[in-house]
């Protein structure tokens, strides 16, 4: 009796550990994929250092920053690899605050990326997602243990949105990318402030960029995001902070962030996270 009950315990292990492996198999394969592609829309990217006279006619709180972060002969960032690891809130109503551990692969031109993260939900349950803008897509998947879909949103204007605003306010960390000469518009608010606006194929956005009393970016915000509160997508104010500014590579750029709703109560954060690891790809 007893060796029966064992024997069947061992054969579900085997099914369970046989399953674990092909999801985690399959995701992996689709992460290769997603990589292929980012890496297939890049576009060469000149001029192939930074010069401070680009900077001529900008407004004054974009060129501070843009002096405080970069020298002259900076070489532009082609592409980064980031890793990071925080906590991020699961509930749309509380707090449901969960750790992880993500991967990120960017490319500044064409405008593209894609986080791969490892949410633990409990001990021995975790959630795989990619996030990620490629190619002109907007992507979010979530999968438990990469086998169970839970979410996967693709494919549509308003996702593409979504994701290449998250590019736009993440540009802190490859601050190359932000210079007249790789497409971003700027526009004066006031002394402390100013617009940016990027396009990438149909999609354009504009964001506001907020700066501090060193010059860097302190935050930046879009007036409409799309937030997903019972299975509608409602468009919603949304920001993103950033601090703890270090030098990398000859850039400064901040190592800390909190990204938050912006609701009639209050902000409402959802995800807070810090960089663990990055490596740059530069031009030559």
């Amino acid at each position: 009796m007893w060796k029966m009950i064992l024997l069947v315990i061992l054969r579900l292990l085997v099914i369970i550990t046989v399953a674990l492996l092909y999801g985690i198999s399959r995701w992996q394969s689709s992460t290769r994929e997603m990589h292929e592609k980012l890496e297939a829309a890049r576009l060469p990217i000149e001029p192939r250092v930074y010069d401070s006279t680009e900077l001529n006619g900008l407004p004054a709180p974009v060129q501070r920053y843009f002096r405080a972060v970069l020298k002259d002969g900076q070489p532009m960032v082609l592409a980064v690899s980031v890793e990071h690891t925080g906590t991020f809130n699961m509930s749309e109503t509380g707090e449901q605050w969960r750790s992880f551990t993500s991967t990120q692969r960017v490319i500044t031109r064409r405008p593209g990326f894609d986080w791969e993260a490892r949410v633990a939900m409990m001990p021995g349950l975790t959630v795989r997602v990619h996030d990620a803008y490629i190619a002109g897509e907007g992507i979010l998947h979530a999968s438990l243990f990469g086998l169970v879909s839970l979410v996967n949103l693709r494919g549509t204007p308003e996702v593409a949105q979504g994701e290449l605003m998250r590019f736009f306010a993440e540009t802190a960390w490859y601050p190359t990318a932000l210079l007249p000469s790789q497409g971003v518009q700027w526009e004066p608010v006031n002394d402390a402030s100013a617009k940016a606006t990027l396009k990438d194929g149909e999609t354009t956005l504009t964001m506001l960029f907020r700066f501090n009393e060193d010059g860097l970016i302190a935050s930046m915000r879009a007036e409409a995001r799309g937030r997903t509160v019972a299975g509608a997508v409602i468009p919603t104010p949304w920001e993103g902070r950033w601090s703890n500014y270090k030098l990398r590579d000859g850039m400064l750029i901040p190592l800390e962030g909190e990204v938050a709703w912006i609701l009639p109560e209050g902000p409402k954060p959802y995800w807070r996270g810090g960089i663990t690891r990055l490596s740059y790809e530069f031009t030559q």
